[in-house]
């Protein structure tokens, strides 16, 4: 395998330091555009990138790509960064196929996936669910509202995230509970929790997909299903079942962990709570600021150079990984005027002005759908009812770490 040079200093990731995007990659900025580090329970050192113009160039170079295989000579190279991230989780082998599908390919194949599945993401689709998402909320809320507290992860976030993707996607309302229970186990990091859900994750997606085969109906499944009946490149029943799971994951877990995410840090900031109160018309500005804030996925998936080459002043060698920071990339002080600070009116510039989705060929099919959720959420929640307030003290709140993902919390306690 591809190995650094013997006087490159390697740093440590941590989930702290994953997480912390001021204090935590200070002292990498200052190393250089590139630094090497190993991520935890993985091995094989990558090269990371902590700013947002490296960032999006990386992500949108051809000579990067996310299958270590279709680096010539490198396929049987020894495992891949995702294939050491899956055997630190200790997953069976025979599940693996249904893992990393779209996020780990490439140029056609990707494509071809990403068509298939954007579909049902379309600006107008979305935009269309705003009454539903807020019907949803205000049923959700007003129970809480009455009781005078809540958990915001259990209690709103996950299901607001997983009936709405889950509906998407065609499962059944009736089994969206389990579905929800079975993606926060798998999302949890206990070995023990994720191998079970993960095997009736893929049961049920097996499941689903028979029954909508006899019995089509107005869903994502059922149109894969549908179109795929005479195209040769249509969907196997594997890929089905891995895309269901990567979008009931990625529509679930981070859309629910901004959502408490952006209520702690607008409570973290009273005067920017305050003026988003006053100026309810902010709102569409502040949550892409606050995806720049929180950035729910913090780090970006392994690239890894097809030949040797120059980037970001660097030379890399054939087969070297390099992976995005993309919380320090929205905090980059070379993109941003005093990122570390909440600021709800900041002008983000160039396109959505941030990398919290990623970039190019890759960037986030739900993004326009975790944004629309967010406005809703927040709206309802701290416009609607401007006596909510955090219900533990802020040293109080407990969180979880996953490899190679940072810390999250673990849950938001509020009181209304």
């Amino acid at each position: 395998m591809t190995t650094t040079s013997p006087e490159t200093e390697i740093f440590a990731l941590t989930s702290e330091l994953v997480s912390d995007p001021v204090r935590g990659y200070l002292e990498l900025r200052r190393q250089a555009p590139l630094v090497r580090v190993t991520l935890p329970d993985i091995e094989t050192p990558v090269w990371l990138i902590t700013g947002q113009e490296h960032a999006k160039a990386a992500l949108s170079d051809p000579r990067f790509v996310r299958d270590q295989g279709k680096v010539p000579g490198l396929a049987d190279d020894g495992p891949s960064i995702a294939e050491q991230m899956i055997e630190a989780y200790g997953l069976p082998a025979d599940y693996r196929d249904y893992l990393g599908i779209m996020v780990l390919s490439d140029g056609p194949e990707h494509s071809r996936l990403r068509n298939l599945v954007t579909k049902s993401f379309t600006a107008r689709r979305i935009n269309a669910l705003r009454p539903r998402l807020q019907e949803i909320t205000r049923e959700l809320v007003a129970p809480l509202a009455d009781a005078r507290k809540a958990e915001l992860l259990e209690d709103v976030g996950y299901p607001l995230a997983s009936t709405v993707i889950c509906a998407l996607i065609g499962i059944d309302a009736s089994d969206v509970p389990q579905m929800r229970t079975w993606i926060r186990e798998y999302a949890s990091g206990d070995i023990e929790l994720v191998i079970p859900a993960l095997r009736n994750m893929v049961e049920h997606s097996k499941d689903l997909i028979a029954r909508r085969s006899l019995e089509p109906a107005d869903d994502l499944v059922s149109g894969w299903i549908i179109s795929g009946k005479d195209d040769p490149d249509g969907l196997s029943e594997t890929e089905m079942v891995a895309l269901i799971l990567l979008l009931i994951n990625t529509g679930i877990t981070p859309p629910a962990l901004f959502i408490a995410s952006s209520v702690l840090a607008l409570l973290d900031h009273p005067e920017q709570l305050a003026r988003l109160r006053a100026e309810p018309e902010l709102l569409g500005r502040a949550v892409p600021e606050l995806l720049r804030y929180t950035s729910p996925v913090p780090m970006g998936a392994p690239l890894y150079a097809t030949e040797d080459l120059e980037f970001a002043g660097m030379p890399l060698k054939k087969g070297e990984a390099v992976t995005s920071a993309l919380l320090a990339a929205n905090f980059d002080p070379d993109e941003y005027q005093a990122p570390e600070g909440l600021d709800i009116t900041r002008e983000m510039g160039r396109g959505v002005g941030h990398v919290a989705f990623g970039h190019s060929a890759h960037y986030c099919i739900g993004a326009a759908l975790a944004r629309l959720e967010a406005e809703v959420v927040l709206d309802e929640l701290l416009i609607q009812h401007p006596q909510l307030t955090l219900g533990v003290a802020r040293e109080d709140l407990e969180y979880f770490d996953l490899p190679g993902e940072g810390r999250h919390l673990r849950g938001l306690p509020v009181a209304f």
